[in-house]
């Protein structure tokens, strides 16, 4: 029995051999591209590298992502930037970024968390792909992965099984060999201003519902309490801000100003800011958004502006 084992290893191994290294190469190359997987990996690659280099991040969601430009933040707050907005996730994934940030690069003075509707929701694994050359053999992204729909337990742990059928994935790897000029970088220290003008998504939304309610997903609540309290333990300084929505876009959803009270309420427990852009002018005028809850390049650059100002008031906030 033993010799008929010894021969099912010595016949499998080097397979496995292949398959790792053949599954290092995609990944390899997979993570040079600026372009796929809706150009998520710089941001990985930054923070898994430990090449942050930034006193102040910006976390959240697609609205993190396109509203607040770092190098309007670091021209104004004198102190570097950078934005590790993730498009399309709610809190849990900003807490995995949260934690990788921590474990490879040193701790932040400031963290200036874009909060909104959703981002205490449950979620969904949106844009899958932008995990693919990070998760094999991987704790961390398997714990907070897994409690997703997407991938299986074997594509955290069998070489090259979560690339099966990832045809776009794989030929984007060979590309970045063969021909990476077309790499251009699209995010600046993770921002990406949208040069867009308004869409129709508000009005696909309301044929569907009249109005949005929100609920709270209790463990995701859970986890963004824990946040702030290791945030206030570790001496980050932290501030909630939600940033402007078009006023019709307010009005489509249901309980806002439950949900803007829960965010004060969490700010009010560990003492930090809370910025509200709900009110705010920016919100009535429609030339600043390219949807209801997104701000294009010239919209978000005044409202970085205007962030900046208000932060620069607070003699509590000290970066230096």
């Amino acid at each position: 029995m033993k010799k008929f084992l010894l021969k099912i290893l010595i016949f499998l191994l080097p397979i496995i051999l292949l398959g790792y290294f053949v599954d290092l190469f995609i990944s390899t190359n997979l993570r040079k591209s600026n372009l796929y997987a809706q150009k998520e990996y710089p941001t990985w690659n930054a923070i898994l590298e430990g090449k942050l280099d930034a006193n102040i991040l910006i976390y959240g969601s697609s609205r993190a992502w396109v509203h607040f430009d770092p190098k309007i933040i670091e021209d104004s707050l004198q102190q570097p930037a950078y934005n590790l907005g993730i498009d399309g996730h709610t809190f849990n994934m900003q807490y995995l970024r949260h934690l990788l940030t921590l474990e490879n690069n040193p701790k932040p003075k400031l963290i200036i968390h874009s909060i909104d509707i959703g981002t205490l929701e449950k979620g969904n694994l949106y844009n899958a792909d932008q995990f693919l050359p990070y998760m094999l053999w991987d704790k961390t992204f398997y714990e907070y992965l897994s409690k997703y729909k997407g991938f299986t337990y074997l594509d955290f742990k069998i070489p090259l099984m979560r690339y099966y059928g990832k045809w776009d994935a794989i030929r984007t790897s060979i590309e970045m060999l063969i021909i990476p000029r077309i790499n251009q970088p699209q995010r600046i220290r993770g921002y990406q201003g949208q040069n867009k003008t308004w869409n129709q998504d508000l009005d696909k939304a309301r044929e569907k519902m009249t109005k949005y309610v929100i609920k709270f997903d209790k463990p995701s609540a859970i986890l963004f309490d824990q946040y702030l309290k290791e945030c206030k333990e570790q001496q980050i300084e932290v501030i909630l801000v939600y940033p402007p929505i078009y006023i019709e876009g307010q009005e489509f959803i249901a309980n806002q100003d439950e949900i803007i009270q829960g965010f004060q309420a969490f700010a009010d427990k560990y003492d930090f800011m809370f910025l509200d852009y709900s009110d705010d002018e920016l919100c009535l005028n429609k030339d600043y958004f390219y949807n209801a809850s997104h701000m294009n390049k010239t919209g978000a650059e005044l409202f970085t502006k205007k962030l900046c100002t208000e932060i620069k008031k607070q003699e509590n906030i000290s970066l230096h």
